[in-house]
């Protein structure tokens, strides 16, 4: 998994790409040209102090991580969490970062369905 790190980089993905958003989560998509997937996370410290940031960032990491292989590639995608992820649990955030995947046609669901 490689990480978006660059303010550019984020800038460039919130005004070039499309964005989805659910009551936890907003997902910014676009193109990178590069054959693999970036993504940033992003969460403010409206979302809580330093512990629950780090929480609710470590839930997303965790919960891209595991489905990494179903994602399209070649994208840069910056999630940002809203301030109800501070009482989410994992599967929450889980359900939430494959909703908003599957609006925006970056997952391959059937792919999930059968590793289960």
């Amino acid at each position: 998994m490689e990480s978006l790190k660059k303010n550019e980089d984020f800038k460039r993905c919130y005004s070039t790409g499309k964005s989805y958003a659910n009551r936890y989560l907003v997902l910014y998509v676009c193109g990178n040209g590069l054959g693999r997937n970036r993504i940033g996370i992003s969460v403010s410290k409206k979302v809580g102090n330093s512990v629950v940031r780090h929480r609710v960032t470590r839930l997303i990491r965790e919960s891209y991580r595991l489905h990494e292989q179903m994602f399209n590639s070649g994208l840069d995608m910056a999630v940002v969490a809203r301030s109800a992820a501070k009482d989410a649990d994992y599967h929450s955030i889980e359900k939430a970062l494959l909703h908003l995947s599957g609006k925006a046609k970056i997952y391959d669901q059937k792919s999930h369905d059968k590793n289960d």
